[in-house]
């Protein structure tokens, strides 16, 4: 079963969509593993967009991480990586398509409501940047072979 990181933005929680979004997560049939609120630090994103510190952007997109807590979610199944990013859509709510999370929820490439990990390399590296290993469960869910054919998961 495969890994990825899923980060509920400030958008998402300040807009009371926490429990919408997490429920379509699971009614697709991905796992939590790992989940926890947390307040993003200076430090924390920095290392987190290290591919966008030196942007013109990168001020404004750290305080609006920082506007409130965000939700970190650790989420498994098959091909999760793939399948998470599927559901978010495109980055700009704006070209997100409807049925996708951006596309149900966001009118904006900043306040996008999620970010989801693009790989499953940067998976591993953004799950151990936000959950220590303890913080990710291992357990079979009940509705397991029910979401899964024999031989798949």
């Amino acid at each position: 079963m495969e890994k990825t990181l899923v980060l509920l933005k400030p958008s998402c929680v300040q807009r009371q969509l926490i429990g919408e979004i997490i429920n379509r997560f699971e009614r697709r049939g991905l796992r939590i593993a790992g989940m926890k609120l947390m307040q993003l630090s200076d430090e924390i994103l920095r290392e987190h967009y290290a591919h966008l510190v030196d942007r013109p952007f990168f001020p404004s997109l750290a305080a609006s991480m920082q506007a409130s807590p965000v939700v970190a979610l650790a989420l498994e199944g098959v091909d999760a990586v793939q399948v998470v990013r599927t559901m978010t859509g495109a980055t700009n709510g704006r070209e997100a398509a409807p049925g996708t999370i951006r596309g149900d929820y966001s009118l904006s490439n900043q306040q996008n409501i999620v970010h989801a990990s693009d790989s499953t390399a940067n998976a591993d590296i953004e799950l151990a940047r936000f959950f220590r290993p303890e913080e990710i469960l291992d357990y079979k869910s009940g509705a397991h072979d029910f979401i899964y054919g024999e031989g798949e998961g």
